[in-house]
């Protein structure tokens, strides 16, 4: 999918819209054409980005399959496991086998040629051993576990994935999170929305994927040699219509499910993305 890239070289920002919907138990986040989301309260920004979605709908749908390990005694912390899913699409976007002629590269291309979808969904003992013993990468975050696996048609699922259910995500921070890392991507959650942790870890794997797209391969390069640092944070409400302006990317949601149609949801604050806006915003 190359349209991000060039979007960049032309000096244009991407607004990517995303839908989160219940989907045989997980939630999902996917494109919506800009038509449904013009004129709604509080959203009231302009994207010079304006993309008919006929081809990507009409398109066979997969879907990016995130489990998150919540077992019951020693849940992970909710920004924890938000920021450990946005670094897991980080870490199968960039994997070999999901680039070229790699294994998982026609899945990859197909999934993200047509509207991106996402489902997270959750595992505890025998249901994380089974959903590890399937192809796919787990990252860690400091307690926080998730296994991303390579995109799988929207009515395809494997059964032991297709068993899994959402229910069980609903997670807490024990402390409010700190001030995010100087100098890392952080990605700014809108403070006026209440999402469940399922739907908030799919919107912050979508944000990371936008920051993801607007960046050189060099810039790529330098991310993942780091280890993908992020945070995850609420912003200010005195910040967020600024940062929604701002040219960085901006996900919206299609409002199947939680939050009105057209809602931002996260602005991919990454460094070199903020580096490159015009010294005018």
């Amino acid at each position: 999918m190359a349209f991000p890239a060039r979007l960049q070289r032309a000096g244009l920002r991407v607004v990517v819209h995303s839908g989160g919907g219940a989907v045989g138990g997980g939630w999902q986040t996917g494109r919506v054409t800009s038509a449904e989301t013009a004129g709604q309260p509080g959203n009231d920004f302009e994207s010079p980005v304006c993309r008919e979605e006929t081809d990507r709908d009409a398109a066979p749908q997969f879907v990016l399959p995130l489990v998150a390990r919540i077992e019951r005694a020693e849940p992970p912390a909710r920004t924890d496991a938000l920021e450990t899913a946005a670094r897991a699409v980080l870490v199968l976007l960039s994997d070999e086998r999901a680039a070229g002629d790699g294994e998982w590269a026609a899945a990859v291309r197909d999934w993200q040629d047509a509207r991106i979808r996402k489902v997270v969904r959750r595992a505890r003992g025998a249901e994380w051993r089974r959903a590890g013993a399937l192809p796919g990468i787990t990252v860690t975050g400091h307690r926080a576990e998730v296994r991303v696996f390579p995109p799988v048609p929207l009515d395809g699922w494997p059964k032991d994935l297709a068993r899994l259910q959402v229910s069980g995500t609903e997670l807490d921070d024990p402390r409010p999170p700190g001030p995010p890392a100087g100098g890392a991507p952080v990605l700014w959650f809108n403070p006026g929305l209440e999402m469940s942790a399922g739907k908030e870890m799919a919107q912050a794997g979508h944000g990371a994927q936008l920051a993801w797209w607007e960046l050189s391969e060099q810039e790529r390069a330098a991310w993942r040699a780091a280890g993908f640092p992020l945070s995850v944070r609420s912003a200010r409400g005195a910040d967020w219509a600024e940062l929604t302006r701002s040219g960085l990317p901006v996900v919206r949601d299609a409002g199947f499910t939680e939050i009105a149609p057209g809602s931002c949801t996260v602005v991919a604050d990454h460094p070199a993305l903020r580096g490159a806006l015009p010294r005018s915003r």
